[in-house]
Order: structure tokens, then sequence, then C-alpha cells
């Protein structure tokens, strides 16, 4: 029974399709591993956080003219 070519062709005939879904699925499961990795680590709590930026004064415009 021969294998319909959907998503590859090549000289290796149907086992370019085997190929190419197992590196899709290799390549899925690994970012799913990684996923659940990075949503089980701890947040840095000693990171600097960005203040925002302080208001205006009259001395400190909010815009500076080009010249």
């Amino acid at each position: 029974m021969a294998l319909p070519v959907l998503l590859a062709h090549g000289a290796l005939g149907p086992f370019d399709e085997i190929i190419l879904i197992g590196v899709a699925v290799v390549f899925l499961i690994m970012m799913a591993i990684s996923w659940m990795k990075s949503r089980s680590i701890a947040p840095d709590e000693d990171e600097d956080t960005l203040e925002p930026p302080a208001s205006p004064t009259p001395d400190q415009p909010d815009r500076f003219r080009l010249d």
C-alpha cells in the first residue's frame, strides 16, 4: 500500500512524509517541555523594575526642539 504524498516529496518516496512528520512531532514535544519548564520557574524578585518617568517640570520641557 503506497502512502499518498501530502507534505513532502523527494527521492525517499513515502519515507519523506514519515521523516517530516517525525521532525514536526519531536519539535512540538520539545517546545511543550520547554514551555512547561519555563512555567514552573519562579520569577526573579530581585530584578530592578522600571519606574515610570517623572512628569515634566517647568524647567524640564516634555519635548525638545531639534535644530
